[in-house]
């Protein structure tokens, strides 16, 4: 009698715990902030290695990596000068801040803000400069100037006399941009800054665009007035001229400035000095993008020389990154380049000598730094997995390989100057960030976060185990993961659901913290749907070859692959093969109408959400490196765009745009819709009122959500 007691009571707990359980809606996810995460931002590095400071409460609070269970102090002194801090940094000997407030958004990386220099020594902040918004302002390496952008020109300020100096005075909006980037190389080169102070601090090297002759594009704005603001920009679009770029070097002592002569390359995506206050190395790329040249130029007074110091060419292309580091000895830098079939790093003698460092069947993800004292390389790799990223070191020579990371996952670091410490920001598919500190060794001093809290209140809710699976893909098998419904059921049948991009540049299968995103699958999966994402050929971290080969015809084997996909899952004895659904943004909205279309037979719903539609009416920098021109390769083009195969579309499809986009243009929708219209398709359309490419804002991405989660409980 005892043991059945105990056996009623044992299941009465059970189901009290199965009652408590909560489950999730869209509200809760996107609106509530019941699921937001603590996290470390702002963390800046002071020279002494080691300290950090980072934002808490508009105040720059200073801590020790040693033992940061109290802060060492605020930076200004318990002042807020009402001033509400953005971001901030430094000068050289750290008696001065750079303090950016009242950020106003451009495009999705540039701004224009209001700077102002604090003086910690004299406990007073004076404003950089009143005749308008300025942009990227940055200390000289001496501290005793700050360089800025306004209105498309570049100056400097000096600090001791406070006099401001006008270097370019033909700046002008849609014409001519000194300093920073135009539209293009900001999407796609990620750079908004166009200068960089000298070593000593004597010359501004700095880009200036000519973008008078590229073609206008124009949105319409709507805030309520009898008619729409129109905003126009540029925006080259395939096979379209771009702006005339010119590389020049601005003397201070001087007063002049030279243009650099920089060949006949299309791109300079990258500039850098070296440790010489005279040499400045910068990056061009021809417009295929399948030449990266490493060129220097030398000044000395009005004379320039300059010089090839390394080319990294490939029969598709070369993709731009940031893993660039000068050494100390003036003649060697070091760099990541997949010329061997993965991405490894080399060290490059200003000669041309190389010698590769890393090696294997695996990809370097990040080049993080050099302990040059230790000669010492630490980087982030893939070498456990593409979903993967995991810290290692090495030395100099090869030799001496060293993994850091202690948990299996994603990792990524912040080293203290000098290379003493770093910060880990670890998270995996089911786990939020726990953010600790580790000397460089990879010993754990202390944990800084661990989202105990978010964690507790995750408990609270039927979760199911997100995992990785492989699948057979048209040729390869393939990294995805699956989430199923709690009280999963193997003799039941399920709709999937797929959540794909499988663009270049892009993974969506990671043991990562998904957040919100990863939140709304298991809200699906609550409602009973398994969740599926897959990485097909041209995703990233498999290699050249698995990622290079949708060269010259996006979204064909990218297709094929989801197509074999979701015939494959069709088939397990668990899943309804009459309800395969997908979903995608951008890249991924462009997917989703192609398996809408080309694997009509296979999918019954589609999403597509601020999707290209049309390669031929995206810009040039993103669609050329991939597909070269329209007049290079109409069949690429058109073979594969999805307004040219709606005759095949039998299900259901919705897509979603943005009328304010100002990456992936509304045109996108409105032409697609066209067609499916003249062929009698029947659709579904929802645009957001000046929304751009994130369609996000107020209540707006809960009222996206909710849309989407409607329509797929409606019609999958």
């Amino acid at each position: 009698m005892k043991v059945l007691n105990s056996i009623l009571t044992l299941a009465f707990l059970v189901s009290g715990f199965t009652l408590a359980q909560k489950e999730l809606t869209n509200e809760l996810i996107w609106y509530s902030g019941e699921f937001s995460s603590d996290y470390v931002y702002s963390v800046s590095s002071m020279n002494d290695g080691e300290h950090f400071t980072q934002v808490e409460d508009n105040k720059i609070v200073k801590y020790s990596y040693k033992n940061f269970d109290e802060p060492v102090g605020d930076i200004l002194n318990g002042k807020d000068y009402d001033l509400n801090i953005s971001s901030y940094s430094f000068n050289a000997d750290e008696t001065k801040v750079l303090v950016e407030t009242d950020v106003k958004s451009i495009y999705r990386y540039s701004y224009t803000a209001e700077y102002y220099i604090v003086d910690l020594k004299a406990n007073k902040s004076t404003k950089l400069y009143d005749k308008a918004p300025q942009m990227l302002a940055d200390f000289s390496p001496d501290g005793s100037k700050v360089a800025f952008i306004s209105e498309n020109n570049l100056y400097y300020k000096d600090l001791t006399s406070e006099a401001i100096t006008q270097i370019t005075d033909d700046g002008e909006v849609n014409k001519i941009i000194n300093g920073t980037t135009d539209w293009v190389y900001e999407e796609e080169f990620g750079i908004t800054k166009g200068f960089y102070w000298s070593p000593e601090g004597t010359k501004i090297a700095y880009m200036r665009f000519d973008e008078s002759e590229v073609k206008e594009f124009v949105m319409d704005y709507y805030y309520g007035g009898t008619y729409p603001e129109k905003y126009k920009f540029k925006y080259p679009k395939a096979g379209e001229d771009n702006s005339k770029l010119s590389l020049n070097i601005y003397s201070l002592q001087s007063q002049k400035t030279i243009v650099v002569d920089r060949g006949p390359f299309e791109y300079v995506p990258r500039m850098k000095w070296t440790n010489d206050d005279n040499t400045l190395v910068y990056l061009a790329l021809n417009r295929h993008q399948n030449n990266l040249t490493y060129a220097s130029v030398t000044v000395d007074g009005e004379n320039q020389t300059g010089a090839i110091m390394y080319q990294d060419r490939s029969d598709t292309y070369v993709d731009v990154d940031d893993n660039l580091i000068f050494l100390k000895d003036g003649n060697t830098f070091i760099k990541t380049s997949e010329k061997d079939g993965y991405n490894h790093i080399y060290a490059i003698a200003f000669d041309g000598a190389e010698t590769q460092i890393t090696k294997g069947d695996w990809d370097v993800v990040e080049l993080l730094g050099i302990d040059e004292k230790k000669d010492i390389i630490y980087y982030i790799s893939a070498e456990e997995g593409a979903m993967y990223k995991t810290l290692y070191s090495i030395k100099k020579d090869g030799s001496g390989k060293k993994k850091l990371s202690e948990r299996l996952g994603s990792n990524s670091v912040s080293f203290s100057k000098g290379m003493k410490y770093y910060m880990n920001f670890y998270s995996n598919a089911n786990e939020p960030y726990e953010i600790s500190v580790h000397q460089a060794s990879g010993k754990k001093i202390s944990t800084l976060v661990d989202n105990a809290a978010l964690k507790k209140v995750l408990e609270g809710y039927n979760l199911s185990k997100k995992e990785f699976i492989t699948i057979k893909g048209a040729e390869y098998d393939l990294n995805a993961f699956i989430i199923k419904p709690p009280n999963f059921d193997e003799s039941k049948k399920y709709p999937v659901y797929f959540n794909i991009y499988n663009g270049p540049g892009h993974n969506t299968v990671t043991d990562s913290w998904g957040g919100s995103n990863h939140l709304y699958h298991q809200l699906l999966a609550q409602k009973g749907y398994i969740v599926i994402s897959v990485d097909t050929r041209g995703t990233m971290y498999r290699g050249a070859k698995f990622k290079k080969s949708t060269y010259l015809q996006l979204g064909k084997l990218e297709t094929e692959d989801m197509i074999a996909v979701a015939k494959e899952v069709q088939a397990w004895p668990y899943v309804d093969p009459e309800r395969i659904g997908v979903m995608g943004w951008s890249y991924g909205g462009y997917m989703s109408s192609l398996c809408m279309t080309k694997g009509a037979d296979v999918f019954s719903m589609g999403i597509a959400v601020a999707p290209v539609t049309n390669w031929r009416w995206y810009d040039n920098i993103y669609t050329e490196r991939f597909m070269r021109t329209p007049a290079e390769n109409a069949a690429g083009y058109d073979d594969n765009s999805p307004i040219n195969h709606v005759k095949k579309m039998k299900g259901k499809y919705m897509i979603i745009h943005g009328t304010g986009d100002d990456n992936v243009h509304a045109q996108h929708a409105y032409e697609m819709t066209s067609e499916l219209v003249k062929e009698n398709k029947e659709f579904d359309m929802y645009m957001y009122t000046n929304k751009n490419h994130g369609i996000y804002g107020g209540k707006t991405r809960l009222h996206l959500f909710n849309i989407m989660l409607n329509y797929t409980l409606e019609n999958l």
